[in-house]
């Protein structure tokens, strides 16, 4: 999010030759002094911005200076667009499109044909079925608590079912696996924790109670582990039907599909082993079958019985 402002205000101060901190803030949603700290970091990229004093003063480029266009190419741009029109499927928000509007702006007409056809190539849409509706206000609130460091409080409800009322200090928004996740310090736990959006509840920020933001440690500070932090890797083992290849390679990729002398397809794969997997398997159905370990063959077995139970005819009611 601070990169996307950055940019947008290096695009903003290129179209027009001076602009107020106060319209910059209201304009990204920020605090001034924000808007000052994204000022300084643009300095430190090398890109000289100059404050000028005064009724009329304000923030612009320093006179005669020119950001070289070669800085960033057609298909760089047509690159950030792509990903911002991708991020707004999920996390769409007025910055957003002015900054695209602002990234179509900076294209020489005689481009614009060309620019428009690359950044047309991919979206990735990251919307679920159902739609975000209901997350939207959720984002828009935790978003704001990020941006100006508010503590926030919710009732949570976690992968057991247990039910508690966190305080925590929100520091990243996180999508993974098109779902929305919160990165916070709980001050409950004294510990960095994820928080799933679509688990919260009652969720409020404290205008009045802020807090300084700490530095991740490094471990934390990557979104490329599970977001429950697991602490089992199962290696499992599923045979898929003959007529099935299609839904393995779907899931998996035609690259993990090992033939077997009947036609059916074995697949061998090291997942955490948590609900998600459970509930995973399951919804493959009658389709595969666990082959092994023998414990998570048990588990689907039993989950499968209890399930096919509550649909028996003969079921007394």
């Amino acid at each position: 999010m601070k990169l996307e402002r950055l940019l947008s205000i290096i695009i903003l101060l290129l179209n027009r030759r001076m602009v107020q901190a106060k319209e910059l803030a209201e304009r990204f949603e920020v605090s001034i002094r924000t808007i000052y700290r994204d000022i300084e970091a643009i300095n430190g990229a090398g890109i000289p911005i100059v404050t000028y004093q005064g009724t009329n003063g304000g923030i612009g480029l320093a006179e005669g200076y020119r950001l070289d266009r070669n800085v960033l190419t057609n298909d760089e741009l047509a690159a950030i667009f792509t990903a911002l029109r991708s991020i707004s499927t999920s996390y769409g928000n007025e910055q957003h499109r002015h900054l695209m509007e602002k990234i179509n702006s900076v294209v020489p007409p005689q481009y614009s044909e060309e620019f428009q056809h690359k950044a047309s190539r991919v979206l990735i849409d990251y919307s679920p079925w159902d739609g975000n509706e209901r997350l939207r206000p959720k984002l828009q609130l935790l978003k704001e608590a990020v941006d100006s460091c508010r503590i926030a409080g919710f009732i949570y409800s976690n992968a057991e079912g247990v039910v508690s009322h966190r305080i925590v200090e929100p520091h990243m928004l996180i999508m993974k696996g098109r779902q929305w996740y919160l990165k916070a310090y709980c001050q409950t736990k004294e510990q960095f924790r994820l928080f799933k959006l679509k688990r919260m509840k009652e969720l409020e920020i404290a205008p009045e109670r802020t807090f300084i933001r700490r530095e991740l440690p490094m471990q934390e500070g990557t979104t490329g582990q599970s977001p429950s932090s697991p602490s089992k890797v199962t290696e499992f083992v599923l045979r898929f039907r003959a007529d099935s290849r299609h839904l393995a390679e779907e899931w998996f990729g035609i690259e993990e599909l090992v033939p077997l002398d009947d036609g059916s397809w074995q697949v061998r794969k090291a997942y955490p082993e948590d609900e998600w997997l459970y509930r995973f398997i399951l919804g493959l159905g009658h389709r595969a079958e666990v082959l092994e370990p023998l414990h998570l063959r048990e588990i689907i077995a039993s989950r499968a019985e209890q399930a096919a139970n509550i649909y028996r005819i003969d079921k007394p009611t």
